[in-house]
C-alpha cells in the first residue's frame, strides 16, 4: 500500500465543539513571529517608527489578511453560494480562505495605515516584504496538514 499524503489530524485539540487547528495557528504564528521581526529589523533600519505604531500596524495587517483572505476565497471560489446567500461571506466555520484576497486585504490595509498615519506606504513595504515570507511558508506547512496541496494522482 502506498501512503499517498500524510494522515495529520488538522485539529490540534478541542474543547467540547471549540478546535485549535494548525491552520489557525499558523496565522497565530505568523503575526507573532512577524510583529517580533518587523520590531527587530526597525530597530536597525528605521527607529522612527515606535513599537507602539508597529503593533497598530499589526492590527490592521490582521484585519485585511483575514477580511481579504475570507472575501477573496467567497469571491473567487464560491460565488455561487454567495450570490444565493449573502451571508455565506461570514461563514467561517465551513473554512476558505485565498492568498490573493489575503494580499489585497494587505494592501489595502498598508496603503490606509500608511495615509492615517503619515507614514510612506514603501516604508510599511520594506518591512513587511522582509516578513511576509515566513506566513507564507507557515500557510503551506498549514495546507499540506489539511491535505489541500497533494496535486494530481498521476501513473
Amino acid at each position: 500500500m502506498i501512503l499517498i499524503h500524510p494522515l495529520i489530524n488538522p485539529v490540534i485539540f478541542s474543547f467540547g465543539f471549540f478546535e485549535i487547528r494548525w491552520y489557525g495557528m499558523a496565522y497565530v504564528a505568523a503575526f507573532l513571529i512577524g510583529s517580533y521581526l518587523i520590531k527587530s529589523f526597525n530597530r536597525i533600519l528605521d527607529p522612527s517608527l515606535t513599537n507602539k505604531l508597529i503593533d497598530n500596524f499589526f492590527i490592521w495587517s490582521i484585519i485585511g489578511v483575514i477580511l481579504g483572505g475570507r472575501t477573496g476565497y467567497v469571491l473567487f471560489y464560491q460565488l455561487d453560494n454567495f450570490l444565493l446567500n449573502p451571508l455565506y461571506i461570514i461563514y467561517i466555520w465551513q473554512g476558505g480562505m485565498s492568498f490573493h484576497g489575503g494580499l489585497i486585504g494587505m494592501i489595502l490595509s498598508m496603503i490606509v495605515f500608511s495615509k492615517k498615519n503619515n507614514i510612506l506606504f514603501f516604508q510599511l513595504s520594506d518591512l513587511v516584504s522582509l516578513v511576509a515570507p515566513i506566513g507564507l511558508f507557515l500557510g503551506r506547512i498549514a495546507n499540506f496538514i489539511n491535505v489541500e496541496l497533494i496535486g494530481r494522482v498521476t501513473d
